[in-house]
């Protein structure tokens, strides 16, 4: 007596599942892991080429539909301002005064905050005297700062006080949260056996700071360009990339306002990527070392 097929039973091998049998033949349905995959084997470079290639794409399309080189200008311009911008000494000079003063301003945030947040997590009362202030420094704009600053001095260090308001909150939130996420059995297990300050400083706190540390570089810097370059545009400094997009927007030079920001991204992703290599740098040494 022939056994009726059931729902579960293919004989013919047909099914519509991923993966499954069609007449016999296997087939292969596309899925979004096998396009991740794919993806993944482009290398890296060749990936951010790609990006960086389909967003020029689109500016020169929105460009082309703008249709007006004040309004918008084309990456080709853009390009033409920064090869007619780069020849000139005040072009390297506006690059040299800008990024010191920024990276100063940042360097100065995170040591700033980096104390602070040590000194909370030593002394409960210093956290508590401190997160109003750090509150305070997150809500008020940027602006706000700025004028205060240009009304209570010059604007020759207007760029590198900007910056540490900016990056001192993000450094004091990312410290204080890396002392109060310390393992504790390993602080136990160094009083256990009298480690010294400096050897529990070096084998148990600094391990635990570093990644929070890249966390507060990775936003800092960023945040410390674009208030350090927006308090240079506002306070007019001279010298500086903010007083050259500033004459440029005056100049409706809109090829040059261009070039100067691209000038501007350019300089934030280095630095940034020379201050994770020498924390990533840092954190190798301490694990040779440390263990």
């Amino acid at each position: 007596m022939t056994r009726p097929e059931t729902a579960d039973e293919d004989p013919v091998g047909r099914t519509g599942s991923t993966g499954a049998r069609v007449d016999g033949a296997a087939v292969k349905d596309p899925s979004p892991s096998r396009t991740r995959t794919l993806w993944s084997r482009i290398p890296r470079w060749a990936r951010g080429a790609m990006v960086i290639l389909a967003w020029l794409v689109v500016w020169q399309l929105v460009a082309w539909a703008v249709r007006s080189e004040v309004l918008l200008a084309s990456p080709w311009n853009s390009l033409i301002a920064l090869i007619r911008l780069a020849p000139t000494a005040g072009f390297w000079l506006a690059i040299l005064a800008s990024t010191w003063r920024i990276l100063a301003g940042f360097l100065l945030g995170m040591i700033l905050g980096s104390v602070l947040a040590l000194a909370g997590a030593r002394w409960p009362w210093i956290d508590a005297v401190c997160s109003p202030f750090i509150r305070v420094l997150r809500a008020v704009p940027v602006v706000s700062f700025v004028l205060l600053v240009l009304v209570w001095g010059d604007g020759r260090s207007l760029s590198i006080i900007i910056a540490v308001i900016m990056v001192t909150p993000v450094a004091y939130a990312n410290v204080l949260a890396a002392m109060t996420s310390r393992d504790q059995k390993l602080i136990e297990m160094a009083a256990v056996f009298h480690l010294t300050w400096t050897r529990r400083w070096w084998a148990i706190t600094v391990p635990a700071l570093m990644p929070h540390l890249t966390s507060a570089t990775r936003i800092g810097v960023g945040l410390a360009w674009k208030a350090g370059i927006s308090a240079e545009v506002i306070g007019a400094t001279s010298g500086s990339i903010g007083e050259r997009l500033q004459q440029a927007k005056l100049f409706l030079a809109t090829g040059d306002l261009f070039a100067w920001t691209v000038v501007i991204v350019v300089l934030a992703f280095v630095s940034e990527r020379i201050l994770l290599a020498g924390l990533a740098a840092t954190e190798s040494r301490l694990e040779v070392i440390y263990g």
